[in-house]
């Protein structure tokens, strides 16, 4: 193909990409249908150009279209990874770990049975054997969400279910396109049936290895990404490099699924960029590919729907029928995990909540779009396939996409407006009235203060603030009127307006670089988690989840179990970042109470108001018992956390006059790359976070306890070794009624409450529990003890602790009389402890 005739048939597709979008927008149908339908009509019009004797002027045109180096390889090589990678990139994966068992469920359950399903439905109507039927339903079981998923996000769709959708969307590619390769291997002249199980073992290892492949791969181009930190654009071009090099690798050298090495790379990518990054240089990486993912996803469904009228050549009604066939089976397929599985899921908590009338959305917004005909296309380029399995497959694929573009997409809306979910609640509507007035109150401070900095007409600027001031009290009466709103639903409100905030907050403390970059996407999940739960559940759950957003999260069993193995550095990391987090956190909700009083006071009144103060001061007290805890185990590194706040904030300061004196011409680009380099280098060392020694504090808070205050230092560093830490929670149970005795416990932090003879006794820092049992003689405890606080315990088993009595008369003797006064007889406990 000349290359002057390929670059103007390009630059026309992108001009119909500029111009189809808005025509969207205008005609109410999703992009993706509007954009195959273009390029179906126009592989259409091309053929009948060039078959017609009409007119020959446009044949070069027509030919030049019709013979775009377009086949399977460049859907799956050129443009898949580029839109596998920039999903996995930007979608929230901290959130999406939430609903982890769904997805895969969705992703690849779905994506089994509706292969099977519609292998099993085509058999009895075609005289082609059970595999390539097989390899149909593979083909056509992967699913494209952007149509429903974009019209979700217009209705205001709960969140978790919008991810629910791509997450499925994310992985199921991946599963087609590895259980395609094993049906392609079966059809294959030469194949055998014994072969089955080996492919099913090949399936399930391509999508294992593949993501160790993708995660290895993105981990070696993070060290290269953080060593070109100074160099954007070098980072974006290597960003482009990663999913390609991390595809043919996969493909090609090792064998492994390319499509979830891809989708592991740019997950990893998603998870550790931010914090080896600067925020500026993230921002734009995430641009840039979003930029390529429009291009590359509106490429390939205009060029697949190129390629529409080749591939349904030699259509006849038998294979409208065996069409419809399809269509009836995909639908049943997915249905059964819709309203068979999911619901089970819903029983176990592991699936979100999800009406009949979303589920009907779900079911018939399944649309198929360019990876299907891709796979279509790449069984008729494999001349080793039977020719009229590539016939059938290439006519099944096609139509069946064709029937969900042109007939479920273009009623997709419809159905939604007959469901009636393109309706508000009142409780919606009432939160996007309060949005609006929120907003407008902000914008007025904000032209107060411009027009008060810049001296404006006092005139002018009386006569805009009139006008302004009208439409605020129009928007102000619109978010107040709502009578059928309880006092309860406003409070609900307020408090979904509160989670926004600090959603908001949390995002100029990385814009400024005062919140480190290692934690802005877990904090920035924790705000959305908070808002959704507080939009379905009120003020409960807005507390309840507040209180698990600075809890020890998943992996912090895991850390103190490596802890006790003598592996400190997770656990120390995770506390580390835990404290870090509720550090600013505090300072986010002391600042939100002004925020209370400025925005929502007006629009809920000040009953309304009161109780927003209420449950925000209740999260700093719970958030200052938290601090204080921690305090008390690790002694000083609050204090170091707080000085790197303030260095961060300083370096920030700083910056930012230095910009502004180069922006004003005040200082030349030498001394401002000079100044530039000293402030990069200051902002490393205070974004360091301050290690967390937790074997270095374990000692201090041995030197906290008078009761080993007679101890040598060698003593207390022997002992501090043999000492294990334990962190409990809030109505865990740390010794129960006919447990064994075997160990005491020593408090260094928190509270517990002890049941002595029926009576409750309660334990702080500094005192232990265990002893009495152990030194009484008794073989199993006859009470129990319950943390009712966030405790950090010091454990020592039964032989230490008797050989520490014996160096310690002081405890020796207040053990003892513990002992005694439950029943156990003075003598017989001095003497095992001197034979210990």
């Amino acid at each position: 193909m000349d290359l002057v005739a390929f670059l103007g048939v390009l630059a026309t597709l992108f001009v119909l990409i500029a111009l189809v979008q808005p025509l969207a927008e205008r005609v109410r149908l999703p992009f993706t249908v509007l954009i195959a339908v273009m390029g179906i009509v126009i592989g259409v019009g091309a053929g009948y150009i060039l078959r017609t004797d009409l007119t020959d002027a446009f044949d070069p045109i027509a030919q030049s279209i019709l013979s775009l180096p377009v086949g399977a390889q460049t859907f799956l090589y050129v443009f898949l990874p580029t839109l596998l990678f920039q999903v996995a990139l930007t979608l929230n994966l901290r959130r999406m770990l939430d609903d982890w068992v769904p997805i895969l469920v969705m992703a690849v359950l779905a994506v089994v049975v509706a292969t099977f399903v519609i292998g099993f439905a085509l058999t009895p109507f075609t005289t082609l054997p059970l595999v390539v039927c097989l390899l149909v339903g593979a083909i056509v079981a992967t699913t494209d969400p952007s149509a429903v998923v974009s019209i979700f996000r217009e209705i205001g769709a709960p969140a978790r279910l919008t991810r629910l959708i791509e997450g499925e969307s994310l992985l199921n590619d991946a599963a087609a396109i590895a259980l395609f390769g094993a049906f392609v291997a079966l059809t294959l002249p030469g194949a055998v049936e014994t072969k089955v199980g080996a492919q099913w073992l090949a399936f399930v290892g391509q999508l294992g290895l593949g993501a160790l492949v993708g995660y290895g791969f993105a981990r070696a181009a993070v060290v290269v990404l953080e060593w070109l930190g100074g160099w954007r654009l070098a980072q974006v071009s290597l960003s482009v490099a990663l999913p390609y090099v991390t595809y043919i690798a996969s493909e090609q050298l090792l064998g492994v699924s390319g499509v979830l090495a891809v989708v592991a790379a740019g997950a990893t990518l998603n998870f550790i960029g931010p914090g080896r990054l600067a925020p500026a240089n993230w921002t734009y990486l995430r641009d840039t590919w979003e930029l390529l993912a429009h291009w590359a996803g509106s490429l390939i469904f205009v060029l697949a729907a190129l390629l529409v009228p080749r591939l349904l050549d030699t259509i006849d009604w038998s294979d409208v029928a065996l069409v419809g066939v399809v269509v009836v089976a995909a639908t049943v397929a997915r249905a059964i995990t819709l309203f068979g599985v999911l619901p089970l899921l819903r029983l176990v908590r592991a699936s979100p909540p999800m009406s009949i009338a979303y589920k009907v959305v779900i079911l018939w917004g399944g649309l198929r779009g360019a990876v299907t005909l891709a796979l279509a296309l790449a069984v008729t380029e494999n001349p080793q396939i039977p020719a009229d399995a590539q016939r059938t497959v290439a006519v099944l694929a096609t139509g069946f996409t064709l029937f969900t573009l042109l007939v479920q997409g273009t009623t997709l809306r419809p159905l939604i407006r007959w469901l009636k979910l393109d309706r508000l609640s009142p409780l919606e509507a009432a939160l996007q009235r309060q949005v609006v007035a929120v907003a407008l109150q902000t914008v007025r401070e904000e032209v107060a203060s411009v027009t008060g900095r810049h001296g404006l007409t006092r005139e002018t600027v009386r006569a805009e603030a009139k006008d302004f001031a009208s439409r605020l009290d129009r928007a102000v009466e619109a978010a107040e009127e709502a009578q059928q709103i309880l006092d309860r639903d406003r409070l609900t409100l307020g408090l979904v307006t509160l989670a926004g905030r600090e959603r908001e907050v949390i995002l100029e403390g990385f814009r400024e670089r005062t919140i480190s970059a290692r934690l802005i996407e877990r904090m920035l999940g924790d705000a959305s988690r908070l808002i959704e739960a507080t939009r379905t559940g009120g003020r409960s759950a807005y507390r309840a989840t507040a209180r698990g957003n600075v809890a020890h999260g998943r992996g912090h069993a895991v850390a103190a179990w490596l802890h006790r193995l003598g592996i400190s550095r997770p656990l120390g990391d995770l506390v580390a970042a835990r404290f870090e987090v509720i550090l600013i956190t505090r300072m986010i909700l002391r600042d939100l109470h002004d925020f209370v009083d400025d925005r929502i006071l007006r629009i809920h009144g000040r009953r309304v108001t009161d109780l927003l103060h209420e449950v925000l001061a209740r999260r700093e007290e719970e958030l200052d018992r938290e601090i204080e805890g921690l305090r008390l185990q690790y002694p000083g590194y609050a204090d170091a956390l707080e000085r790197s706040f303030i260095r961060r904030t300083r370096v920030r300061l700083e910056e930012r006059e230095v910009e502004a004196s180069f922006d004003d011409g005040l200082i030349g680009a030498d001394l401002y790359a000079s100044l530039m380099r000293g402030i990069n280098a200051r902002r490393r060392i205070a974004e360091a976070r301050p290690r967390l020694d937790l074997s270095l504090h374990k000692r201090e808070m041995v030197a906290q306890f008078p009761m080993f205050a007679a101890l040598t230092e060698a003593q207390r560093r022997r002992l501090s070794r043999a000492l294990v830490t334990i962190y409990a929670e809030p109505g865990d149970s740390l010794l129960r009624r006919g447990e064994q005795v075997r160990s005491v416990f020593f408090i260094a932090s928190g509270a517990v409450e002890r049941d002595a003879r029926g009576q409750m006794q309660r334990l702080g820092r500094g005192e232990m529990f265990g002893e009495i049992a152990l030194l009484a003689g008794q073989k199993v405890r006859r009470g129990r003890v319950r943390a009712i606080t966030h405790c950090t315990l010091l454990r020592l088993d039964e032989a230490r602790f008797l050989r520490l009595l014996r160096r310690l008369p002081d405890l020796r003797a207040r053990a003892i009389e513990a002992a005694a006064e439950q029943g156990g007889d003075p003598a017989i406990i001095a003497a095992r402890i001197e034979a210990a």
